[in-house]
Order: structure tokens, then sequence, then C-alpha cells
């Protein structure tokens, strides 16, 4: 359940990324291309950045299965 919070989150994180870019290369076109690089370097950031949480909640959700099989 932790893991699949942790996904959400990042896929939140992904989202707002790209509607942010949409809207900045809307309102300022000459500076297009590097509004998308930026974006796709701040959706790598966000990627990595999960990594930890991630396997933070694996290991949490892995316990508590052990947890409950071992009862």
């Amino acid at each position: 359940m932790r893991v699949l919070v942790e996904a959400l989150y990042v896929a939140a994180g992904i989202a707002v990324a790209l509607v942010f870019a949409s809207l900045c290369a809307w309102a300022y076109p000459l500076a297009k291309q590097d509004v998308w690089l930026v974006t796709g370097v701040a959706i790598v950031c966000v990627i990595l950045m999960a990594i930890g949480p991630m396997r933070r909640a694996a290991a949490l959700d892995r316990a508590r299965r052990e947890e409950r099989r071992n009862g």
C-alpha cells in the first residue's frame, strides 16, 4: 500500500511538471525547447529522488506482509 502511495506522489509530480511546462512553453514560445529540456531534467530528478522512499515503502510493506503471515 505504501508503494502505491509513493507511486501516486511520483505520478502527481510528473503530471504537475508536464502541465507547468506546457503552460510555460505556450506563454513563451521562443524558449519552447529550453522549457522542455528543463522539464525533462526535472522529471528525471523527481524519479531519482523517489528511489529511496520507494525502497523504504517496499521494505515496510514486505515486513507487514511477513508479520501477517507469521501472525
